[in-house]
């Protein structure tokens, strides 16, 4: 078999990937949020403000603070004024700072909450069930017939998911990020590295969802076994942290440490990807890390590198042993 079939044949499940999502209207429901999302940006605007520039506390003062225009303006010092005007003005948010501080925010708020968060939750329900109707038997015994090896055919379907979520988050990030743009005229281009990080996050749980599609074909195994192994290895993830970072509960659990930290390097990190994203936007300008987030940075227990290699590496284990099962099963 040459590279031109394999690669026929997987733009053919991509694309097949997308036939499936149109008909289910995953596709639609996915667009829909992303359409409100633009809206809700493309309605904001920025009136009143000034840019501040600098470090935050030096050249301004907060609105609340009572000063006398002439001596401020004599000492160089400017008062923060002006609002965030959402839906054209419906709702008015007072600005701590400036245009760019009030976009950030922003941003923050949707590749942290809904897009890193909620996002990818929903992301692993909506897509549950493209692999195991992938796998019934009337569907792949015809795909099986054809001379192509197994592990190609679930590889390929499972980088079509991947192609069909970088779709989406692709238009939900760059949507919004255009739409904030046209709206406050604040172009912020760090925001658009949620694209690749929100990719990789959906990627290594979406891994497991494959192993539980192989194994059972079943959409509901696929929804609720995704979304609790997520939350499983977020509590590991953030129990680690706190029993290295937290002196106290480190002493606590010195017996329990080894079987921690062996869990935390086994087991993806939902909550360090989350960690990955929040430095990416340079959100500690804004709001206040973890204290146990902050507390094993300081003490250089954290790798971003190490974290996510670990986490790919659990995602390829886990697509090995998917592609090993779908060799084995009986069609």
């Amino acid at each position: 078999m040459n590279r031109a079939t394999v690669l026929h044949a997987i733009r053919c499940l991509m694309l097949d990937t997308f036939r499936q999502a149109r008909a289910s209207g995953i596709f639609w429901l996915m667009l829909a949020v992303s359409v409100v999302c633009i809206g809700v940006c493309l309605s904001m605007r920025v009136e009143g403000a000034e840019d501040l520039g600098g470090e935050e506390g030096s050249g301004f003062v907060p609105r609340t603070m009572p000063v006398d225009p002439t001596q401020a303006q004599m000492s160089g010092v400017t008062q923060v004024r002006g609002q965030l005007l959402i839906g054209f003005g419906a709702v008015r948010v007072d600005l701590g700072r400036d245009a760019h501080d009030a976009v950030r925010h922003v941003q923050l708020i949707l590749a942290g909450v809904v897009a890193d968060t909620a996002g990818i939750l929903l992301m692993l329900v909506w897509t549950a069930g493209f692999l195991p109707s992938f796998l019934e038997p009337s569907a792949a015994s015809v795909l099986l017939a054809k001379p192509f090896p197994r592990w190609g055919l679930l590889i390929g379907k499972y980088v079509g998911v991947l192609v069909f979520v970088l779709f989406q988050a692709s238009l939900f990030v760059i949507g919004t990020w255009a739409a904030l743009g046209l709206g406050t005229g604040i172009w912020d281009p760090i925001y658009l590295m949620c694209v690749p990080l929100l990719l990789v996050h959906f990627a290594i749980f979406f891994s497991v969802s494959t192993l539980l599609a192989v194994t059972t074909r079943s959409t509901i195994v696929c929804v609720f076994g995704s979304i609790l192994f997520w939350l499983l290895c977020w509590g590991m993830n953030y129990g680690r942290h706190m029993v290295v970072g937290l002196p106290d509960l480190h002493e606590a659990a010195r017996g329990m440490h080894f079987l921690v930290e062996v869990g935390y390097w086994i087991l993806p990190k939902p909550a360090d990807l989350g960690l990955l994203l929040f430095d990416a936007l340079q959100a500690h300008n804004y709001f206040n890390s973890a204290v146990e987030f902050e507390a094993v940075k300081a003490q250089g227990a954290f790798s971003p590198v190490l974290s996510v290699a670990a986490s790919l590496g659990f995602t390829a284990a886990m697509l090995a042993l998917a592609c090993y099962e779908f060799q084995t099963t009986d069609y």
